[in-house]
């Protein structure tokens, strides 16, 4: 099943109140924290607290760091993520926050990526609220997250570099493309921390989706406005489609015309995309134009992880593009079983009137027995039927 983390964005969104909002919402903060503490940063604490704004109680999250006057790179952070041994989907999606962050500030400042200098967001504090906010999804279980038009406030701002329009030019460049719209408050409402967690996690933007809620929770800002909360709100539940059947689970499917590429390339090309995160990745031969023999490489999978599996796409065919769509996707419950063969376990998939041996795991004993494939998918197989089961967890599939 799906679990979707919907972002209400009436009041901006930053990262502090982001992560507020997911541990208001359930997400026990010592479970985030012993995540976060695995970057190798030191000199920060985090507290939570209770709070009223406008007569709706929320979370609080304030973090403590003792900064040293570092200026970090975007590839600096990229080195502390990766030597932090982070949960893999907290890992992608803090570095995907991070590049897109490196991206916008790159374009600003007309420099490489690798060395962009973040000042504000690459604090101590923005760090915490960023790698923060990746471990609370997670340890909520969120496979996707959206959020509704995000709302930005007017005038001017202070920043490092200065008095800066409010929004921030960064802030302009990481909505784009998402729903936003102005609200007449002389105050910093949607800050770059906050626009890159949207830009960089959110895979649609619009009203709440069609969802069974399970949890919800408010994040709050420092300051308190007269007319309007300063929250953050979330809200968790499983996608309709997933809670009553009646329709499919979203994915993404991704995908790149090629005619050029060896027979070779495009294995290799499939067997990446799938450890890039694919949920299935295949190659279907076309005929393009010109009459030119070619191949089309597409790769389902999470929204999530779009980004990273067309990188993937693009770097391991070189294609010139790549097109993508959202669709729906049907699944049918299985478990998975591991059954013995000649001595030597064989998993086997289970569904509704059907079993099917591992494939990887019966070319091994294959291999290691000297028997046929076949046969020991067999046996396998009628392991199963006979009640030989070793073991058993559910597969979702």
């Amino acid at each position: 099943m799906t679990t979707v983390a919907w972002f209400h964005c009436f009041a901006g969104i930053a990262g502090d109140m982001a992560l507020g909002s997911l541990v208001d919402a359930g997400a026990d903060l010592p479970s985030v924290l012993r995540i976060v503490e695995r970057v190798p940063i030191g000199g920060w604490s985090v507290s939570a607290s209770d709070v009223m704004r406008n007569g709706i109680g929320a979370t609080r999250i304030e973090v403590a760091a003792s900064e040293s006057g570092i200026v970090r790179t975007y590839a600096h952070i990229r080195g502390l993520l990766e030597e932090a041994r982070l949960p893999t989907r907290v890992l992608e999606r803090s570095l995907a926050v991070f590049e897109r962050l490196a991206v916008v500030e790159g374009r600003l400042h007309r420099r490489p990526m690798s060395q962009v200098h973040f000042h504000e967001v690459g604090g101590v504090d923005a760090i915490v609220d960023i790698v923060g906010t990746c471990a609370a999804l997670e340890v909520l279980g969120v496979d996707a997250v959206c959020s509704s038009a995000v709302a930005t406030g007017v005038g001017m701002i202070r920043s490092a570099h200065g008095l800066l329009p409010n929004p921030a030019p960064a802030v302009v460049g990481l909505l784009s493309g998402i729903p936003s719209y102005g609200v007449d408050l002389s105050v910093e409402l949607t800050t770059p921390t906050g626009a890159a967690l949207l830009a960089a996690l959110g895979s649609g933007f619009g009203p709440m989706p069609a969802m069974t809620i399970s949890a919800s929770g408010f994040g709050a800002g420092m300051r308190e406005h007269e007319h309007l909360p300063n929250l953050c709100q979330v809200i968790v539940g499983t996608a309709a489609a997933d809670a009553d059947g009646a329709g499919g689970a979203p994915v993404m499917e991704l995908a790149a015309n090629l005619d050029d590429a060896t027979g070779e390339i495009l294995a290799h090309a499939v067997t990446a995309l799938l450890d890039a995160g694919a949920l299935d990745a295949w190659l279907t031969p076309v005929v393009m134009k010109k009459g030119r023999p070619g191949h089309v490489v597409t790769a389902l999978c999470d929204a999530a992880l779009a980004d990273q599996v067309t990188r993937v796409l693009m770097a391991e065919t070189g294609t010139l593009g790549v097109r993508g769509r959202t669709v729906s996707r049907w699944l049918v419950s299985r478990s998975s079983t591991s059954v013995s063969v000649s001595g030597l376990p064989v998993r086997v998939k289970v569904s509704p009137g059907r079993v099917k041996a591992e494939h990887d795991d019966a070319a091994r004993v294959a291999r290691l027995t000297g028997q046929p494939l076949r046969e020991v998918a067999r046996q396998a197989e009628d392991a199963w039927r006979s009640g030989d089961w070793s073991s058993s967890d559910d597969d979702a599939g």
